[in-house]
């Protein structure tokens, strides 16, 4: 049995062969590695590919004994500190069950360098998105996680051209880029720049009737940006919200677009544990380091 665990914006999920469950990031500060049973006997887990933070810190998929600092360049930064994707990246490390952390990409990622104008392009879980879609869809996928917050993704031949993270391009929910209204905030004193992050979302900007609307439109956006760098990718959404803008970012981008749900990251990566496992070396172009 392999097993995927995806560090999500609100919630810790897990994937095996048998199944899956998750379980809040408030509630993962209590996490014990036996609580893995609930996927298998711990003694028939085989390996375990985990994600945390931005992973940032490493551009390789690593075995986690060699990772520093769980794979980040420093907790601060954009996003929400709860503590529960830190517990269980320590449990799944001190378990001694053979583990590889994925990396996010940034700067140091085999991506398109004209995408390292900025110095992050997507946290690790979305690699798990991007390798299961691939896996139904082929090797030419552009692919928008779209929940909390938007990020997409391309690949293309099978490699990782480059992604739009979460405080670029396309809000989610909760979060999104800063605007001009949010940057005056934070040069007042109101707001950290990270806070601002936190209420850029369209929950926070626009009457509810039209905030399904608006992402879906800012994702079909993005999808259709990274289509200029590969004309033939087929369209895939994941997340809390895909079954929900699918309908519009089809009818917007004019073409077939696939549904995945929100177990498509720790499925994803419980794939690339299995093949990593089994000798993989190179995952959509992201070199493994054991």
């Amino acid at each position: 049995m392999f097993i995927g665990i995806d560090h999500g914006t609100t919630a810790m999920r897990f994937a095996g062969d048998n199944g899956v469950f998750a379980i809040s990031r408030e509630a993962a500060k209590e996490f014990r590695i036996n609580d893995l049973s609930r996927l298998c006997p711990i003694g028939g887990i085989e390996g375990i590919a985990v994600c945390y933070s931005m992973g940032d810190n490493i551009s390789a998929i690593t075995d986690i004994r060699n990772v520093k600092n769980r794979g980040i360049v420093s907790r601060d930064g954009a996003g929400k500190h709860i503590g529960g994707g830190t517990r269980v990246f320590d449990e799944v490390k001190a378990s001694g069950i053979p583990a590889i952390v994925m990396p996010g990409l940034h700067r140091g990622s085999p991506t398109d360098p004209r995408f390292k104008v900025y110095s992050h392009q997507t946290s690790p879980e979305k690699i798990g998105i991007a390798y299961e879609a691939c896996s139904t869809m082929g090797g030419d996928v552009i692919i928008s996680d779209v929940s909390s917050n938007t990020v997409s993704l391309l690949v293309s031949g099978g490699k990782l051209v480059g992604a739009f993270d979460a405080c670029i391009f396309a809000p989610g929910t909760l979060h999104g880029a800063l605007d001009v209204d949010a940057i005056r905030k934070v040069d007042a004193g109101e707001w950290t720049a990270n806070e601002a992050f936190q209420h850029a979302g369209v929950n926070f900007s626009l009457p509810e009737g039209e905030r399904m609307r608006a992402v879906a439109m800012f994702a079909a956006m993005e999808c259709a940006a990274l289509r200029l760098l590969n004309t033939h990718a087929k369209v895939a959404l994941a997340g809390s919200l895909a079954p929900v803008i699918a309908q519009e970012v089809q009818e917007l981008l004019g073409c077939t677009v696939s549904v995945y749900d929100e177990w498509c990251a720790s499925k994803g990566l419980s794939r690339i544990a299995r093949d990593v496992f089994s000798g993989k070396r190179e995952v959509l172009g992201i070199r493994v380091d054991l």
